[in-house]
C-alpha cells in the first residue's frame, strides 16, 4: 500500500488523482497498522482545510461536524 507523506506546503501540490487514491485507501481500511490510516486521515483533513474544493466528494470520510462553542 502506497502512503503519501506530505508536509504542509506540499498540500498545494496534491492532485485530484492522489486525493482519490487517498480516499480509496481510507474506504478500504486495509492498513498494516492503525497509524498508517491515521496519517492518511490527518492528511485528508489538512487538505480539506487548505483546499476544500478537492476534498468535497470525500468529506464523509472525515466525519466533520460543526460545534456550537457559544
Amino acid at each position: 500500500m502506497k502512503t503519501l507523506h506530505f508536509s504542509g506546503q506540499d498540500v498545494a501540490k496534491v492532485t485530484e488523482a492522489e486525493i482519490a487514491d487517498l480516499a480509496k485507501r481510507l474506504e478500504q481500511d486495509e492498513y498494516t497498522n492503525p497509524f498508517e490510516g491515521l496519517e492518511d486521515w490527518h492528511f485528508l483533513r489538512a487538505i480539506a482545510f487548505q483546499r476544500p474544493e478537492l476534498v468535497e466528494p470525500y468529506l464523509y470520510l472525515l466525519d466533520l461536524e460543526a460545534y456550537d462553542e457559544a
